[in-house]
């Protein structure tokens, strides 16, 4: 570790633990093969979007200062996580600022989504509209926007069992 980092902080140590899930379960191959979404860069990075933004989702209906500080936490992570992967393809330092900020923009206007879709009900019309948008930008195949509702709806409905103990630090 440099010695100009500080030392983790519990949330910072739980924020860590909680992005590594959301990257894990947005690797998950049934997203890329029941579920159709491409398996591109675009395709992976919409799916780190979703995961994360399901997280928040579950993480604002605590409404505490620990899970605000929490989804902060997990944001920053999101944004270190964004600029060493454009890093890695070849963005160079010059424009990395401008891609970040189209990619935290990107991210916003997802979650915005997803929030509308979640306090819809978590109805699987609100989610494939969502999902359609934002997955498959109106051009994946019908049942593949229902399939992605019916899993979205799904991991909220997992995330949503998690006791708000067991999230926060």
């Amino acid at each position: 570790m440099a010695f100009w980092r500080k030392k983790p902080t519990r949330v910072g140590a739980k924020a860590k633990t909680l992005y590594d899930g959301v990257r894990g379960r947005a690797r998950e191959e049934r997203w890329y093969i029941a579920g159709q979404v491409p398996d591109t860069v675009d395709g992976r990075f919409d799916m780190m979007v979703l995961m994360l933004s399901l997280l928040t989702i579950r993480l604002e209906r605590i409404d505490s200062d620990a899970s605000r500080e929490l989804i902060v936490a997990l944001h920053e992570l999101f944004v270190e996580d964004m600029d060493m992967s454009l890093r890695q393809i070849g963005v160079g330092d010059m424009v990395i600022g401008k891609h970040v900020g189209r990619t935290m923009s990107a991210f916003g206007g997802r979650l915005g989504a997803y929030r509308t879709a979640a306090f819809a009900g978590d109805t699987d019309d609100a989610w494939a509209r969502a999902l359609g948008r934002n997955l498959f930008r109106e051009e994946g195949p019908p049942e593949a926007g229902r399939w992605a509702a019916a899993a979205a709806i799904a991991e909220l409905g997992r995330l949503n069992e998690i006791p708000d103990a067991d999230l926060l630090p």
